[in-house]
């Protein structure tokens, strides 16, 4: 039957390629389904178009980065994790490298690099690859996939696998289609939040300091019942906001918050982990070596001088005066202030700025083993779509090609 195949897989992203090969190396029949023109849109943007694939961490450490359900991951990168896929790479000619020790990319440092060796692996295994074709239903009889419905055809079909991803970067195609296909069948999605994102913040003067990255910045939310949220890492100040790789992080847990409160209260250390008694020690020595320098240029020996001045500002100091012509109380405001810089996030730019989805397709209803749905059979998940993400690093890349990769074996309850 001309339409009929053992496997269609639903999206080209990095889950969905993976999961074609695979599947196909074991002599499998597979239809490849994308609704753009193109296919692996998200993947070309990828690390500004270099594709931080993954990084070296242990398994362990890898799953305890997404926190309280990353041992959901264990089976998949126990058969796929960093190592395997920088094999599998080879496997199509595609070199890899890790230039800081950590964060694997393609030598080219090019995302193509990357679809240009899934295109051709795809051609060599005789894959059927359709572009413009999006999925408007799945076909369930007896709880049991049969087919998939498009806007143009139908096809019958032995198992899915749905790589949709998830809400992030509309503009790329992102439309949450995966989760509307699932419900329709019963399946959960929980609540979706866009993460991987520059925050808004009331404040507002921050925008004189955006000239300067601030690196070693930890960020915690400042309320009772989220003290434990913190994140580390470089951060830039924006006209509006925060953004850099510690707030891309850092997004991910506060924007299901802004979902509960209009305002969620955070602390900056911006002084590279110094604590008040440190940083009180600094600007005293500072001062006793050089007692005509003024507050601004002493503080300036911690931090940007844009920054410095802000600081000053808001803890009530002229900047040009010394140290030990400042009131006490301001000058243990300012102390403060350098240990813990309190801003107030009140939004976002939502999913069109987000790199990821936090939420999805809930894992009660997916075995781990398998990657395949535990109420449908013959219908399988991998990558965003799945309620799991991580920060940035190449986490949320590995995990796409680790579940793709055990997705695509096909693999059974009974196996």
């Amino acid at each position: 039957m001309k339409n009929r195949y053992d496997l269609i897989v639903v999206g080209s992203g990095a889950a969905g390629l993976i999961a074609s090969v695979v599947a196909a190396r074991e002599g499998k029949k597979v239809l490849l389904l994308e609704k753009l023109s193109k296919i692996a849109s998200k993947l070309k943007a990828t690390g500004g178009g270099r594709c931080n694939l993954t990084n070296t961490l242990s398994n362990e450490e890898f799953m305890s980065r997404f926190g309280r359900d990353g041992r959901f991951m264990q089976d998949a990168l126990n058969g796929f994790d960093h190592k395997e896929l920088i094999n599998f790479l080879k496997s199509i000619r595609v070199e890899t490298h890790a230039p800081d020790g950590f964060r694997i990319f393609p030598t080219s440092h090019s995302s193509q690099t990357i679809i240009d060796a899934f295109l051709d692996e795809l051609t060599r295994l005789g894959v059927e690859l359709k572009c413009e074709q999006k999925v408007e239903s799945l076909l369930v009889e007896d709880a049991h996939i049969i087919g998939v419905q498009t806007q143009d055809n139908t096809y019958k079909v032995d198992a899915v696998i749905l790589a949709t991803g998830g809400l992030g970067y509309p503009t790329l195609g992102a439309e949450g289609d995966g989760y509307a296909l699932v419900e329709a069948l019963g399946h959960k999605v929980t609540d979706l939040s866009p993460a991987m994102m520059p925050l808004k913040t009331k404040e507002s003067w921050q925008e004189s300091c955006r000239a300067d990255t601030i690196p070693k910045v930890e960020l915690r939310v400042d309320l009772k019942k989220y003290k434990k949220l913190r994140a580390k890492g470089d951060l830039i100040f924006t006209k509006d906001g925060i953004r850099g790789p510690v707030v891309l992080d850092f997004a991910r847990e506060v924007t299901p918050i802004l979902k509960k409160y209009d305002e969620v209260p955070i602390l900056l250390n911006l002084t590279k982990g110094k604590n008040e008694e440190q940083i009180r020690e600094v600007l005293k020595s500072s001062s006793q070596n050089n007692p005509d320098k003024t507050i601004v240029e002493l503080v300036h020996t911690l931090l940007p001088l844009p920054l410095s001045y802000e600081l000053c500002k808001l803890a009530e100091i002229q900047p040009d005066i010394t140290y030990k012509n400042i009131n006490g109380q301001k000058r243990d405001k300012l102390i403060q202030l350098l240990a813990w810089t309190p801003l107030t996030v009140i939004g976002h730019d939502g999913f069109k700025m987000a790199m990821i989805t936090r939420g999805g397709i809930s894992l009660k209803e997916i075995d781990p083993k398998t990657m395949q749905s535990k109420l449908i059979d013959g219908l399988y998940f991998c990558g965003e779509l799945m309620d799991l993400d991580g920060p940035c690093g190449g986490y949320n890349l590995q995990w796409s090609f680790a579940s793709g990769h055990l997705a695509g074996q096909l693999k059974t309850k009974k196996e």
